[in-house]
């Protein structure tokens, strides 16, 4: 996944159980990667060149933003 021009890519991403996926901040501004609600998704500022990853152990849909820029959002489901 990448950060780049204030928007993750893909938006939405399909994965199986057990995969992990990294999102790296392409962008100048620091952006973070953060569970909407409750989720486990929690990362620190990721500046320019940061990389941030997660696995997902369990089927779902997990739904993020970035806690800095809120208008960025972004979906991993897990089948």
């Amino acid at each position: 996944m990448t950060i780049s021009d204030f928007a993750f890519s893909p938006s939405t991403l399909t994965v199986s159980k057990g995969t992990t996926v990294m999102w790296t901040n392409n962008d100048s501004a620091p952006h973070t990667v953060t569970s909407s609600g409750s989720g486990s998704l929690n990362s620190p500022d990721l500046e320019s060149g940061d990389s941030y990853t997660f696995t997902f152990n369990s089927a779902g849909t997990f739904s993020y933003y970035c806690a800095i820029h809120p208008s960025m959002h972004g979906t991993v489901i897990v089948k």
